[in-house]
């Protein structure tokens, strides 16, 4: 059974984790499984960047985003070669090492202006 390693540092995951992932679940699906609360504003739509991921180990084992995921990831803060949304990246065979974004185009969590 593959593993998902979140790298530490992130307020919803400071000391890191380590986790028993399910093959062909979504790496979102499978933090969300194991009580790391991944934003995920859409509902796993690919029509936001909130769940964004930089996959820093295990990549190439992931499936080709889709052109909707590639659109969205554009708008994603702090963008790299290896993000994905985790809402669509669905985890393989291989371990994964993931990072979370320090912020998310969600203004009320960046703590944007109170209504």
């Amino acid at each position: 059974m593959p593993k998902i390693k979140v790298l530490p540092g992130h307020v919803l995951c400071p000391q890191g984790a380590e986790i028993e992932a399910e093959e062909g679940k979504s790496i979102l699906d499978n933090l969300l499984d194991h009580d790391i609360d991944v934003e995920h504003a859409c509902e796993k739509q690919a029509a936001c960047t909130t769940c964004h991921v930089i996959v820093r180990k295990g990549f190439d084992s992931l499936e080709p985003a889709e052109e909707k995921e590639e659109d969205m990831l554009d708008k994603a803060w702090g963008l790299e070669a290896n993000s994905r949304l985790s809402c669509q990246a669905k985890v393989a065979d291989e371990d994964l090492a993931v990072e979370l974004p320090k912020y998310t185009i969600n203004y009320e969590r960046e703590g944007g202006a109170k209504k």
